[in-house]
């Protein structure tokens, strides 16, 4: 197997995009005999890291090298900044279209990979949960398949935020405003995974098959849930765990192998 780092020029973040891979080894007969996965192409993977993380979180805590090797992935690990992977107005914090767009074509040109939906899958835990599910339903023709574990779905709570919130556990009224604008308007525009279905949907295009997973002790049981139900009352084609467990790689890390079974069936 390979482990590779890359920085390649991104026009939506008008600088440099940065991030690790692992490639799963093609003339390794040990690996690849009786592996019905090594049957086909190479698929790929792209696993968003959570608030304050970067491109080592899932390469370092994760087991996202057994991923790559047992699976015949290429699992791709972008640092994304802490802004939930929205894109915002100002020059080079489109983040979305970083993902959506940017880091595809370069997955595609420079290495061959990504080339179709059926091959191409986004994850994402808590923040990165929410990037994956957002970034999913953004770009629907390019992803087949969507894996969020304890999502940090926070859109329905942000129309309450105030300038004089206490002081915060993660980040201030700023921070969301900045991030996601109008906040009494957030829940009904594009930053709304929810939105974004729901269009797809009504425009007759289909969207990416799901898996969502949260531990019954997470903090963000309840979004999650919610969000499962809106997912249910409207066709989603959706496998929804849970589990015991908090928001950590104990977590995580066996229910991504559940997320990445599920996706590729």
């Amino acid at each position: 197997m390979s482990t590779l780092f890359v920085r390649f020029r991104a026009e939506s973040l008008a600088c440099n995009g940065e991030f690790y891979m692992h490639l799963p080894p093609k003339t390794v007969p040990f690996f690849m005999k009786g592996n019905p996965y090594y049957e086909r192409d190479t698929k790929t993977l792209i696993l968003l890291h959570g608030y304050s993380g970067d491109s080592t979180d899932w390469l370092y805590n994760s087991a996202a090298a057994d991923f790559s090797l047992k699976y015949n992935l290429a699992v791709v690990m972008p640092s994304g900044g802490i802004g939930f992977y929205v894109d915002k107005k100002a020059t080079g914090h489109q983040y979305c279209r970083f993902i959506g767009e940017d880091l595809i074509q370069y997955l595609r040109e420079t290495f061959g990979l990504a080339q179709n939906r059926e091959d191409t899958y986004i994850g994402g835990l808590s923040m990165g949960g929410f990037g994956a599910l957002h970034t999913g339903f953004m770009y629907p023709e390019t992803f087949g398949g969507v894996m969020a574990l304890s999502s940090a779905l926070i859109i329905h709570g942000l129309k309450y935020m105030k300038p004089d919130m206490p002081d915060p556990v993660m980040a201030n009224y700023e921070y969301y405003v900045d991030t996601f604008g109008d906040l009494s308007k957030a829940e009904a525009s594009d930053h709304n995974p929810e939105v974004l279905f729901t269009r797809n949907k009504e425009n007759g295009v289909e969207n990416p098959r799901i898996y969502m997973a949260c531990g019954t002790e997470d903090f963000l049981l309840v979004p999650n849930r919610e969000m499962k139900t809106f997912l249910q009352e409207n066709d989603a084609e959706l496998l929804y765990e849970e589990g015991p467990g908090v928001h950590d790689w104990n977590f995580w890390t066996p229910h991504a192998y559940k997320g990445i079974e599920y996706l590729l069936k």
